[in-house]
């Protein structure tokens, strides 16, 4: 079937590149991998075009205004594994890490693989099982299913031969396809739910990414469960290969926090519907009172879940010598005059910056958009000397912001009193067309792509430029794009779209100054980065055009390609 021009656009035409970019830089010894990458990409460039272009996109409520995305959001992550599975590799052969950990790697590639995949038969279904489209005769219906029925047996095939190059016994190959299946099914129910339960808030490529990312980080929270509480009476190699990899007590508060916050709704769910049901049975009560229990429903629950189930698993899976709570201070304190002078210099320019930022969205024309892109700026101002003189402690930074993000929405959502319709009118003044009146994500997706680089680049790195991923791509090159193609852009790079050739050019300019000034800085890593400047001038340039081109959220994508040409 030959591609027209319309079903290659922009955004597709980008994404075939960054893959090619990758594959490319493939050692031999990851050739099943890269099968797999391509074969996955060539199954979600299918269905984007076929989704796009038929009636199966009307059964799901997805962000008005904006393409299904479901190339970008398949390729996104198994992206940024291979990417750090090239790192891994890179480290091996110098003999700086052990064999563990790259095998461990590569279980985490295949999870994150499984779960796309799983995701995209979902969708191939719902394509198939759909009678009319807008441009393909019913004749193309045995093309679709041929080509659908090879990607998956391509797929099986792959998948297979390299857990059996990284299994002792044919036992563990079967366990470890088990441990994939289980992570493919996950996702098709979870994103069910997502587009469920969450209509007209995002994208399907944007909840594929959401969806993978959450399955991921869900199954290593169980597979880490799983490997401590066995012991010796199971083998760890029946979840993953000798899950013994060192993690920091940082990464695992982090880990236990943001799971259990997710979780909380649920749980709040059901506490509240069990008080509603005892209280309506006995009396009637004011809207005030009402409101009062649930606040302190809310909180206790809330306190319940940080004080005591988080840290009883934190102390389950890591060797804790005292509480997780205790062992976060003790870790603040431990160099109190950098670390607390960081935190009331973050306190002060959060305290000025939304006050003027908030009255400005009030009573100035100033488009939504250039007054987002300030945040973008205050990211660069907070994170840059954070990230250079105290990288653990904007680890764990992140995390606690990621925490308190969390609640304040879960406040917004629910309007829990007394501060939930002011948080709900204070964040709708810088909300745009991309959040909803449901889900308010800007903010989540500002914050996770500055901190998804730094949190990826923890352990091994040989790329002093790759935790600056987010900061660079979102606070410098997104910023400068959007005032410059703004204020002076002329040139646009499609007819329907808003984004100009001269934005794009002062983010590609912008970035690569802010890399000039930054590796002197990071000389002292003791790596020299002259030889790669023309791999760095290519990661920047791909990362741009997609942010030109795309019409997804770009806060979420952006950082991840960046950091994942950054590794290669």
């Amino acid at each position: 079937m030959a591609l027209s021009s319309s079903m290659l656009n922009g955004e597709r035409g980008v994404v075939v590149l960054i893959v090619c970019r990758v594959l490319y830089s493939l050692p031999l010894s990851l050739l099943c991998p890269g099968l797999n990458l391509a074969i996955l990409s060539l199954f979600a460039l299918f269905l984007d075009i076929r989704l796009d272009d038929s009636a199966a996109l009307s059964r799901f409520k997805t962000r008005p205004g904006a393409s299904s995305g479901i190339l970008l959001g398949a390729v996104t992550l198994p992206t940024v594994m291979i990417s750090k599975l090239i790192q891994l590799t890179r480290a091996y052969s110098l003999q700086q890490i052990e064999l563990q950990e790259l095998e461990h790697m590569t279980m985490q590639y295949w999870a994150t693989s499984a779960s796309c995949f799983g995701v995209l038969i979902f969708l191939c279904l719902v394509v198939l099982s759909t009678p009319n489209t807008k441009r393909f005769p019913r004749s193309f219906s045995v093309w679709d299913a041929t080509l659908s029925i090879f990607c998956v047996a391509s797929y099986a095939v792959t998948c297979c031969v390299s857990l059996a190059a990284i299994s002792h016994t044919g036992s563990n190959t079967v366990l470890k396809l088990m441990w994939e299946l289980y992570h493919g099914l996950v996702a098709v129910m979870l994103i069910q739910r997502l587009l469920d339960k969450f209509p007209s808030c995002a994208s399907i490529g944007e909840l594929l990414l959401v969806t993978v990312g959450l399955v991921l980080y869900f199954g290593d929270m169980l597979a880490c469960t799983i490997a401590k509480v066995s012991g010796s009476l199971i083998s760890t190699e029946l979840v993953y290969i000798k899950y013994g990899i060192r993690r920091s007590e940082i990464s695992i508060i982090i880990q236990g926090v943001v799971l259990g916050l997710l979780l909380f709704p649920l749980l709040l769910k059901y506490a509240l519907h069990l008080s509603e049901g005892y209280f309506n049975k006995r009396y009637s009560e004011a809207r005030r009172s009402n409101e009062i229990r649930t606040s302190l429903l809310f909180f206790s629950s809330l306190g319940f879940i940080l004080v005591v189930i988080i840290p009883s698993w934190m102390q389950i899976v890591q060797d804790f010598h005292v509480h997780p709570l205790l062992w976060v201070l003790t870790f603040v304190f431990s160099e109190p005059l950098k670390r607390l002078s960081l935190c009331i210099y973050w306190v002060s320019l959060i305290f000025a910056s939304v006050l003027r930022f908030y009255n400005i969205s009030k009573n100035s024309k100033i488009e939504r958009i250039l007054l987002r892109k300030y945040y973008h700026l205050l990211a660069v101002l907070m994170f840059v000397p954070a990230l250079i003189f105290q990288p653990k402690f904007l680890h764990l930074a992140f995390g606690a912001a990621l925490a308190v993000f969390l609640v304040l929405e879960i406040m917004r959502v629910w309007r829990i009193w007394p501060l939930g319709q002011l948080i709900h009118q204070f964040m709708t003044a810088f909300t745009d067309h991309r959040d909803s009146d449901l889900l308010i994500v800007s903010h989540f997706s500002l914050l996770l792509g500055c901190a998804l680089p730094i949190w990826m680049s923890s352990g091994f790195n040989d790329r002093p430029l790759a935790p600056f991923a987010g900061i660079l791509s979102l606070g410098i090159g997104d910023t400068m794009a959007s005032i410059v193609g703004y204020k002076y852009g002329v040139l646009r790079w499609s007819k329907t779209g808003k984004k100009t050739i001269e934005g794009t050019a002062a983010g590609i300019t912008s970035v690569l100054a802010a890399c000039s000034i930054l590796l002197p800085l990071l000389a002292s890593t003791g790596y020299i980065f002259t030889e790669h400047w023309f791999s760095l001038i290519l990661a920047v340039t791909v990362s741009s055009l997609l942010e030109a081109y795309t019409t997804q959220l770009d806060n979420a994508f952006i950082p991840l390609i960046f950091y994942s040409h950054l590794c290669l």
